[in-house]
């Protein structure tokens, strides 16, 4: 920088004639040291631009340099392009390229309400708009044709803020609509959590079948009871009766039937003219019967308890083993797989047995045997957290395996110290006693068992020390006896089976794999493997998918993995790790109510 300071001259001076250089001295300065105080940023701040904004609506209002006429519904807004351009792509896009609306005066636009456009253009001028109920969609839709995102925003925040049992499914279907992803899973999250006032409403006979679908067949509908879930619908289909009667079966497969209470589902359900009238529904209405009746050994989509009412699908560990030759378990813990919570419940009474069977009835647990001969069976209480002892089995055994079928309780095969056992045993929990049946074809211990279409299936096991089997023998309880059917492709022991969907699920035995028989067909094939070899590993089906916790590797240490297949998607993956690695455990599952839910 360069600084020329001038220099004053008196007389004397001036008498003298003195060289330029001598009049004017030039500086070379250093920018840097210039001080704060000489130089000076001054800056009115954000209301010089309020000012100007504010004298342009001015103009606006006196129609002073305003250069284009906005026609809407016949209504005129005179304006200044150079303001709609600044605020608006799409105005900016219309005026600042070659387009006709760039060099005419009068530009009409289509699609839009008047009272809209007045609103809209107040904003774009002010910075500020009123949004009302009356006026927020109109002025979203405005908003979002001129590509003023603040302003779109601010009317759908408007929009979730106004939630409420009357409005929050037109909201959602206007959210839809618009592809207002947040609004729309804002106003989903409200109505499933306000269902049973929102069922109250006209906007909810307005529903289309498949958006009330999706309302019902989730499990975070908030209800208290399912009653009101069944009250829901029927209101809907009595709305049209006519039209809607057809869609009635596809609605009530959503409807958790078999958790209604008895005596609602006999007078209120059975007794309902249209479901009397509906052949098609007859098969659901036959599931709720047995539910009833047979408790959690009758497994679907129905009888999983949606979470709002407290209660919760949940795997119950029984006991087990830490390692070869170490101690076993006192221990009886339940999994909850949604929010990956352990929970300790009573602790097994004379624990210190081990190789026991244990298996679910209705929503109690069942363990019975264990090293040596022993003869004891005890019962969870699933209500009282208690266990109790029931009646004893006929005769001790223990590497045995127990299932329920018709509900009633079978204890299968085992070793009694001396030899392999083929003696099954038949448990009537209303008469608490055990009665002998039909023995098996082939003696073997540790085979894997289920009951699956009114049959039960003893698959694999041992039939002494040194081999194993891959016969699958069938029991039929109508008329006591054994069949041989197809065997499967492996010969195990140590290995377990659950029944699902009409199909048999078969892992262990240091396969490294999952087998599943179909029944009907009376065939076996290989569905998916595993990550690892297990054997005496636990598995349960819960909240639709197939579990398998623990179990021993090859090397005869146990594990602490659960894995998780879901027969829906083929795919299985390791979702958690138990408290502990076990092994020779017991696994079911249960329903239980969550004190800590509300």
């Amino acid at each position: 920088m360069v600084l020329i300071l001038g220099r004053r001259m008196n007389r004397e001076d001036s008498a003298v004639r003195e060289s330029p250089a001598v009049k004017r001295k030039v500086l070379e300065m250093d920018t840097k040291a210039l001080n704060s105080h000489d130089v000076f940023d001054f800056s009115s701040g954000p209301c010089h631009a309020e000012s100007v904004l504010q004298m342009f609506n001015e103009f606006r209002d006196a129609r002073l340099f305003t250069d284009v006429v906005i026609s809407v519904e016949g209504r005129e807004f005179p304006c200044h392009r150079a303001v709609l351009s600044a605020c608006s792509s799409y105005f900016r896009a219309m005026f600042c390229n070659d387009h006709r609306e760039s060099h005419e005066m009068l530009v009409e636009i289509n699609g839009i309400r008047a009272e809209a456009m007045d609103a809209f253009l107040h904003y774009v001028y002010t910075g500020r708009v009123r949004i009302t109920t009356d006026n927020v969609q109109y002025l979203f839709e405005t908003s979002s044709l001129f590509q003023i995102t603040t302003l779109r925003d601010a009317c759908a925040k408007f929009l979730e803020d106004q939630l409420d049992p009357c409005n929050c499914l037109g909201i959602h279907r206007f959210a839809d609509a618009h592809s207002l992803k947040q609004l729309a899973s804002r106003c989903r999250a409200y109505a499933l959590q306000s269902f049973g006032d929102v069922a109250l409403h006209e906007e909810f006979l307005d529903l289309r079948v498949d958006e009330l679908e999706e309302y019902i067949a989730s499990d975070d509908l908030a209800v208290g009871k399912e009653e009101t879930v069944f009250e829901a619908v029927m209101r809907w289909v009595y709305h049209d009766v006519e039209h809607r009667r057809p869609m009635l079966r596809q609605l009530l497969l959503h409807v958790r039937l078999p958790l209604l209470h008895p005596n609602y589902f006999v007078q209120t359900v059975e007794g309902d003219q249209i479901i009397q009238n509906a052949p098609e529904c007859y098969q659901l209405l036959h599931e709720a019967r047995r539910y009833h009746v047979l408790g959690n050994e009758m497994m679907s989509p129905r009888t999983r308890p949606r979470r709002s009412t407290g209660f919760s699908e949940v795997i119950v560990v029984v006991g087990g083993c830490e390692r070869v030759g170490g101690f076993n378990l006192p221990y009886t813990e339940c999994y909850d797989p949604v929010t990956g919570e352990w929970k300790s419940l009573a602790k097994l009474p004379e624990f210190t047995k081990s190789e026991y069977a244990v298996c679910a009835l209705r929503n109690d647990i069942l363990v019975s045997g264990g090293r040596i001969n022993s003869r004891d069976v005890w019962m969870y209480n699933s209500q009282l957290n208690i266990w109790i002892r029931v009646a004893s089995l006929n005769k001790g055994r223990w590497r045995h395996k127990m299932a329920v079928l018709l509900g009633k309780v079978y204890a299968v095969g085992g070793f009694d110290g001396q030899s392999r056992l083929s003696s099954v045993e038949c448990y009537d929990s209303f008469s608490n006693r055990w009665t002998e049946v039909a023995p098996m074809k082939e003696a073997v211990s540790s085979p894997a068992v289920a009951g699956c279409v009114n049959k039960l299936f003893v698959i694999g096991g041992g039939p002494d020390d040194n081999t194993c089997s891959d016969k699958v023998q069938c029991y039929d309880p109508e008329s006591d006896s054994w069949l041989l059917r197809a065997n499967i492709p492996i010969a195990k022991r140590c290995i377990t089976a659950v029944s699902f969907n009409n199909l048999i699920y078969v892992s262990g035995g240091l396969t490294k794999s999952i087998y599943c028989y179909d029944p009907a067909e009376d065939y076996w094939i290989h569905v998916v493997h595993t990550f690892s070899k297990q054997e005496s590993c636990g598995m349960s089906v819960c909240n639709g998918k197939i579990f398998i916790l623990g179990g021993r590797g090859e090397n005869g240490e146990a594990s602490d993995n659960i894995l998780c297949y879901d027969p829906a998607t083929g795919i299985i993956t390791g979702v958690a790790a138990m408290p502990r690695p076990i092994s020779y455990h017991g696994c079911v599952t249960i329903h239980r109510y969550n004190e800590k839910f509300y």
